[in-house]
């Protein structure tokens, strides 16, 4: 068996940082995703939108290519602010991004760990994905598995398919845990075991049979 594990929302605290660049450059949400390309006040990184398979100026999903690492953290913003008229300099999403471990949920990784393979499977962001290196955050696990780094996020089914090529194992054998209900339903059709992440008591009790 081997525990796959999101990161954001279930590790950490949400990756969402997209309230507070609004409120730093004077713009609404809505402005926000519709100068990404989103047109989903509800989007985020990683969510479902436009797949490209190359970088096309403004007619792309920024967000989806920023999470599949197909564009960089510098091609965003430099899009982002011909998009929005608005000249920025700085990586706001490195410079906001300051999560925190769920120790509870740390205390489960570390216990699995004792006896199983335990990897992180996460979209996230060149800058993010920094930053958890920064602060040793992917140190808990045994090996990550990053949007930015695969090409692909989740839900893309091909996302769990490479990991589970690199870990060689099957869907049956491998345990998946993410806050994000589309991620899980996606994981599921894939007959990986899930379970939607709640609360650190709940995944205690989901992985109870294994600690």
């Amino acid at each position: 068996m081997i525990f796959i594990f999101d990161m954001g929302g279930v590790v950490t605290t949400s990756a969402a940082v997209e309230k507070q660049i609004c409120n730093v450059i004077g713009i609404s949400e809505e402005q926000f995703f519709e100068y990404c390309g989103c047109g989903n006040g509800n989007a985020s990184y990683g969510d479902p939108g436009v797949k490209l398979n190359k970088y096309v100026p403004n007619s792309s999903d920024l967000l989806t290519l920023l999470s599949n690492g197909t564009i960089t953290t510098n091609q965003f913003w430099q899009e982002f602010s011909a998009r929005s008229g608005k000249s920025i300099q700085s990586d706001y999403w490195h410079l906001l991004f300051h999560p925190e471990l769920n120790g509870d949920v740390v205390k489960i990784v570390k216990k699995l760990r004792g006896k199983y393979r335990v990897v992180c499977g996460t979209n996230t962001i060149d800058s993010h994905y920094m930053n958890h290196i920064e602060r040793g955050d992917y140190t808990l696990f045994d090996q990550t598995y990053a949007s930015n780094i695969l090409g692909v996020s989740k839900p893309d089914p091909k996302f769990w398919k490479l990991i589970l090529l690199a870990e060689n194992v099957n869907p049956e054998g491998a345990f998946f845990t993410d806050d994000n209900i589309n991620n899980c339903a996606a994981a599921s059709s894939l007959k990986l075991r899930v379970h939607q992440f709640i609360n650190a008591a709940d995944l205690e009790a989901a992985v109870s049979e294994w600690l």
